[in-house]
């Protein structure tokens, strides 16, 4: 692929999705909300972006009841995707989530109730899924032992460093009411990870995108697939809409990573350049390149102006 930029390709690229709160039986999250239907078109759209990342992380609130229904079909949807993409699936836990139905439904193993802690090996991007829940409360905490336990991983650095993957950000929420199920005892999770290979924070748990620093790293929270917050409502109102759902793409380079939102709708395309207009500036040189495209009274050739004229007439 030609690099029209300064930058090369990234060496990593990685999907963020979060709090996609499925019901058994497909059920609409209360009452209205297709919460299946909203995520088989963010699937839809990323295998159309034909991006094919190497992971695709869930940040949490996978079932909106911990139902096994719907971890069955939360895999029903998400593998066959993951399989024709070659993409590597993290799921991290979310208050949502219920660890017995969790580590057996979706990880495969033997019914546990404890933290839900793993680490992957993204060719040589480390991705940690931590679990920040609390059992049978819907804020976040962290044991001693899960602290100790990330000490321990992160006192190693990975090749390409770590993304940290958990539902709780530890970010302040302009919502009043979410900051009463925010991450409890952040500031020991900043002991833990400042001076370490992390380079990101993944996050949900708030349903909507923003993004913030944390013990010197940047953060980034995915808005829900289910349904969003509207944060423009008076502060004290905790207002759900069915409006605003995204997915994140995650582009990591070797000195930074870049986030970007992705709607989760079809929009009307109002102008496109084609192939074949590519193909004309890929076969350019960098400074006609330039001329073309950037300059605003570039004298075009007779082959560019056709080119152009069909790019623009696609």
């Amino acid at each position: 692929m030609t690099q029209f930029g300064q930058y090369p390709e990234p060496g990593h690229v990685i999907v963020h999705l979060s709090d996609t709160h499925l019901l058994a039986g497909d059920a609409p999250l209360y009452g209205s909300i297709p919460s299946g239907q909203n995520l088989r078109l963010a699937l839809e759209q990323l295998e159309r972006s034909e991006t094919n990342p190497e992971a695709i992380v869930f940040t949490g609130d996978l079932a909106d009841l911990g139902e096994p229904d719907a971890y069955k079909r939360l895999r029903e949807l998400v593998e066959p995707v993951a399989e024709r993409m070659g993409s590597t699936i993290i799921w991290v836990m979310g208050n949502h989530d219920e660890r017995l139905r969790f580590s057996s439904d979706l990880m495969d193993g033997a019914e546990s109730e404890e933290p839900q802690d793993r680490v992957y090996d993204i060719n040589g991007l480390r991705i940690i899924a931590f679990d920040s829940t609390v059992p049978g409360y819907h804020h976040g905490d962290m044991t001693a032992a899960q602290l100790e336990w990330l000490a321990g991983v992160l006192a190693e650095p990975a090749p390409h460093g770590t993304l940290l993957a958990l539902h709780h950000p530890p970010i302040p929420t302009p919502i009043d009411l979410m900051a009463l199920i925010e991450l409890k005892g952040q500031d020991r999770l900043a002991d833990v990870i400042r001076g370490t290979d992390v380079r990101g924070i993944l996050g949900g748990h708030l349903h909507y995108t923003t993004h913030s620093m944390f013990a010197g790293v940047p953060v980034s929270v995915a808005a829900a697939t289910c349904y969003t917050m509207d944060v423009a409502a008076p502060s004290t109102a905790l207002s759900g809409v069915d409006g605003g759902q995204a997915f994140n793409f995650v582009h990591v380079y070797d000195d930074q990573i870049v986030h970007s939102v992705v709607p989760i709708e079809r929009f009307t395309e109002v102008t496109a350049f084609s192939g074949v207009f590519l193909e004309q500036i890929a076969a350019m040189d960098e400074d006609r390149r330039l001329e073309v495209f950037s300059n605003k009274h570039a004298v075009l050739t007779d082959e560019e102006k056709a080119a152009l004229a069909a790019a623009q007439s696609a």
